[in-house]
């Protein structure tokens, strides 16, 4: 048994969480080969028919004490234990360096949920999973320090792994596809989280389209089926019982099903509408190109610190990115969306020519803008990095 510390970084997503051995080298970090991935309904306390407090309720109760439901509980021991079983699963026994990315409002000290859209209020969650690992006789380096956000973790993967795409440019925008949509930011060469950039900057998930279709939609796996679901008139219970996922979806685009092929006309034309929007923003600040999921929400002001600044890049990762890189010479995913945002920069009266010039090479947009990541689940290679640098 070594004391040198073994660093764990875990993504814990709405159904599972996926944990992986992070390593550090010379030219930054990467992931280990040991992976573990435990779905939280395969555990005893788990209630396939939770449902979670009223959003709104949570929000409202965050501003006082709040009593977690018998519910909550039981859900929250699923997770814990669930998480204790990945860990165990790659504990060598050298005492552990541990980074986790949830979902969810986070509490004050970072180490507790109080707030979760699609699952149970963990108020004390490193505290529980501190005191369920001693019980397994499970040794840890340092206490776990906080749960980060997993779009906040992909842009540090981005940033200081191996093969991260962020780490060679100063002005990087990425979206990744998975669960749902995840915005990560370089500008100036420094890591710029979304929540310090909201007063000019919305996340894709706060945003909707001219239809009121929420523009994470055409991000995540789920969203993908979803829409599939409406063109080809199949229930999404069928679509997932069937194994229909957005792999599948695109197969049937290239052999030209109609319900494929306009399922993906969708996403192309919306996608290319958000990264255009970041394109826009970023460089003249914002105007209402979409509507806003919360109506309440303050709208983003125009003016911000980092006006006239142009992309070197644009990063698309996670299953979204593996879809897009699967699409190319196909002309059905990869082609289009290309397409899409180079005619709506052509098209823009907000982008002088110096961007567009930037963007452009002969009126089509330059071949090495967009770059598909090749990190693999870079939630949790962020986590890791997260807990080991600090």
């Amino acid at each position: 048994m070594s004391n040198t510390p073994f660093i764990i970084g875990l993504d814990g997503g709405a159904t599972k969480v996926s944990g992986w051995h992070v390593m550090e080298t010379e030219n930054g970090f990467s992931l280990g080969s040991a992976n573990s991935i435990k779905i939280y309904s395969d555990y005893q306390s788990f209630d396939s028919e939770f449902t979670p407090v009223d959003i709104q309720t949570q929000l409202n109760e965050i501003k006082s004490t709040f009593s977690l439901t018998d519910g909550e509980k039981q859900q929250g021991q699923a997770i814990i234990e669930a998480f204790v079983k990945t860990i165990s699963n790659l504990y060598s026994g050298s005492p552990l360096i541990i980074g986790i990315g949830m979902p969810g409002l986070k509490s004050d000290d970072k180490r507790g949920i109080v707030a979760m859209a699609n699952g149970p209020r963990m108020p004390t969650f490193c505290d529980d999973l501190e005191m369920a690992l001693s019980e397994v006789g499970i040794k840890l380096y340092s206490s776990i320090r906080r749960l980060g956000s997993d779009a906040d973790y992909c842009g540090l993967g981005e940033e200081s792994s191996n093969d991260g795409l962020f780490k060679s440019v100063s002005n990087s925008y990425y979206l990744g596809g998975g669960t749902g949509a995840a915005d990560a930011l370089k500008l100036n060469g420094k890591l710029i989280p979304f929540d310090d950039a909201k007063t000019w900057l919305l996340k894709s998930w706060e945003m909707k389209n001219i239809d009121g279709i929420a523009l994470e939609r055409f991000a995540s796996a789920g969203g993908i089926q979803s829409i599939y679901s409406q063109y080809s008139g199949q229930s999404i219970t069928s679509i997932n019982t069937n194994s229909i996922y957005p792999k599948i979806i695109l197969e049937r685009a290239i052999q030209k099903e109609e319900a494929a092929l306009k399922t993906f006309s969708d996403v192309s034309l919306n996608l290319a509408e958000l990264l255009f929007e970041r394109i826009e923003t970023i460089y003249s600040g914002w105007v209402e190109h979409f509507g806003l999921i919360n109506p309440n929400r303050d709208p983003p002001s125009s003016n911000h610190p980092f006006l006239n600044t142009i992309l070197d890049r644009i990063i698309i990762g996670q299953r979204l990115g593996v879809l897009l890189e699967t699409s190319k010479g196909s002309g059905i995913f990869w082609e289009s969306l290309v397409y899409h945002i180079g005619n709506l920069i052509n098209k823009s009266n907000r982008l002088d020519s110096n961007a567009k010039s930037a963007y452009l090479d002969n009126d089509k947009l330059k071949s090495n803008l967009i770059r598909v990541s090749l990190l693999r689940d870079a939630p949790a290679l962020g986590a890791g990095i997260d807990a080991a640098l600090e």
